[in-house]
């Protein structure tokens, strides 16, 4: 869901009142509302689009940042703006670029809302994410005594992994910080704060990860062999809250 704006109340409300409820109720209320027909990810990326050909240096400023907060990626933003160069203009395109880099420059450290460090970018299991992860290896099996790994994953605002099963297993995962969503095949999406606890039996489809706006962690202790499914639908993603 859209962050409820208060921008023109804030700034225009005692000076234009009609203007800044038709900014905040209707434009960022009523249409930037209606996921169901775009999603927020993509109303930034036209958005910003459209700010970009007309040069609107002021506002473009704005929206990038919401555009992050709607999961706009870098690469994504990057590759947008190149688009556009050859389209509206190289000197909008570099006004742009500067403006962007500041903004996702910010992201570019992940950041440890757990107490375990964060560790590596999660490259090994890339291919079975929506967006960015790291991995640190809490404990490795010795192949003796110690049989069960334990590992802080830790996704970026947005990030998820696909549906998943484990076989001849299971996993229990730990929220340590941040906030995050499960879910479990033909049931609700169970949100995940630090102290939550989630067992996952042996054979049961499921999916976890990021909400859109926090950064998340939990401990993974897991069991017997994951076979990795489909990737979670967009559309269904967004539709939480």
């Amino acid at each position: 869901m859209v962050k409820k704006q208060t921008a023109g109340r804030k700034n225009l409300g005692n000076f234009a009142p009609q203007f800044a409820a038709l900014n905040d109720d209707v434009l960022f209320g009523e249409v930037w509302d209606k996921e169901s027909e775009l999603s927020a990810h993509d109303r930034s990326l036209i958005t910003i689009a459209a700010l970009m050909a007309m040069g609107n240096t002021e506002q473009i400023g704005d929206h990038l940042k919401i555009g992050l907060q709607n999961g706009v990626t870098k690469e994504e933003i990057v590759a947008e703006i190149t688009h556009l160069a050859f389209y509206v203009g190289w000197p909008k395109a570099w006004s742009t670029f500067k403006r962007a880099k500041e903004i996702w420059s910010a992201t570019d450290q992940p950041k440890q809302p757990g107490v375990f460090a964060t560790g590596p970018s999660n490259d090994d299991y890339a291919q079975y994410f929506t967006g960015k992860s790291y991995n640190e290896t809490l404990v490795l099996p010795n192949g003796e005594d110690v049989k069960v790994p334990v590992n802080n994953v830790t996704f970026e605002p947005g990030c998820h992994n696909n549906w998943h099963i484990h076989h001849d297993g299971s996993q229990i995962l730990l929220a340590t910080g941040g906030r995050g969503w499960y879910q479990e095949w033909g049931k609700q999406p169970q949100e995940l704060k630090p102290g939550d606890v989630v067992v996952v039996h042996d054979g049961t489809k499921h999916w976890h990860g990021a909400a859109k706006d926090s950064w998340f962690s939990h401990l993974a202790i897991t069991t017997g062999s994951t076979e990795w499914l489909e990737a979670v639908a967009e559309a269904d993603y967004n539709k939480l809250n």
